[in-house]
């Protein structure tokens, strides 16, 4: 077993291979001054099972290409089996067509990996489950439900705690880390008006006088979590944590939520975000390296990897 670090979040892979005690494949990926991509491998992996550790975050296209030429460079040098472990998923939300004459992006990313040459795929907290259907190959997502419930546990113990879905589409991932700790459901009604806006009708569930968990599995703009927790707070809520599996934090998010109500967000390390949230104590990030570890290991041993979250 061999690991290979794209460029998107080389912290992570040099965590991921400390905890397995393996040294990152020798590479070199760097750019040409047109922003072409180059990848050598400069070791002999022929007949090694290789993992890929690269998200597919800002810059997504430029994080894409890179994965699918690492990829391609493995295949070429008779690698047994490639298996791409992307711990954040680019393109997962457009996973269908909600308005006529759009593509479904997340099949075509799904293509893109399975002709490179991936033979398995390994993920964190898919957008919606069924992309993992895209993909003529094995995938394998694994969720930081328990990651945030031991978290919930340590640290909140004493609270009375409700779990709040920021949406609809939410409630199954919400439900799952209730029943870990033990406290009620609360959903939020909300509309989008356009792309990148949200607005909150109604609050389904009694928080009044509670400490709510807004639990999800991306945070962008930061404008939905916002809004959320003010219409939480209106409702009688005494504290609001939100817990984030993938901090997209596109443009002034961070700041966003460091002005805002909210207690404290915790998110993970999916995508390296080291200097966007530097001096904002709102955020806290949860390692997600012991977990990706343990299922690579498991995957290269052949032995179940669902059993993690049992």
């Amino acid at each position: 077993m061999k690991i290979l670090s794209g460029t998107s979040n080389t912290k992570l892979s040099k965590n991921i291979c400390k905890q397995l005690k393996l040294k990152l494949v020798n590479t070199n990926i760097k750019r040409f001054a047109d922003g072409e991509i180059y990848v050598e491998i400069n070791e002999n992996i022929r007949g090694n099972s290789v993992f890929v550790i690269q998200s597919t975050s800002n810059p997504a296209n430029d994080n894409l290409m890179e994965l699918l030429l690492v990829i391609d460079a493995l295949r070429r040098s008779s690698a047994k089996n490639i298996t791409a472990v992307i711990p954040y998923f680019g393109y997962a939300r457009q996973d269908r067509k909600v308005v006529p004459r759009t593509s479904i992006s997340a099949k075509v990313v799904a293509n893109l990996i399975t002709n490179a040459g991936a033979s398995r795929v390994v993920t964190v907290d898919l957008h919606a489950g069924q992309i993992q259907g895209f993909f003529d190959m094995p995938v394998d997502n694994l969720f930081t439900t328990p990651l945030f419930a031991k978290y919930i546990k340590r640290k909140l113990k004493d609270k009375n705690l409700i779990c709040v879905s920021p949406d609809v589409g939410g409630v199954q991932r919400t439900r799952g880390l209730a029943t870990r700790i033990k406290a009620d459901l609360a959903i939020i009604d909300k509309r989008r008006p356009r792309p990148g806006q949200s607005k909150v009708m109604n609050i389904i569930g009694n928080v009044r006088g509670k400490t709510c968990i807004i639990v999800d599995d991306i945070i962008d703009s930061g404008g939905t979590i916002v809004n959320a927790v003010e219409a939480l707070k209106k409702n009688g809520a005494n504290e609001v944590y939100v817990f984030i599996t993938h901090a997209v934090l596109s443009n002034k998010a961070a700041d966003k939520i460091k002005k805002s109500k909210v207690k404290k967000l915790i998110i993970t390390d999916t995508i390296d975000n080291s200097q966007k949230i530097k001096n904002n104590s709102k955020i806290e990030v949860l390692s997600i390296s012991s977990l990706m570890a343990e299922a690579i290991k498991r995957i290269s041993n052949s032995t179940s990897v669902s059993d993690l979250f049992n």
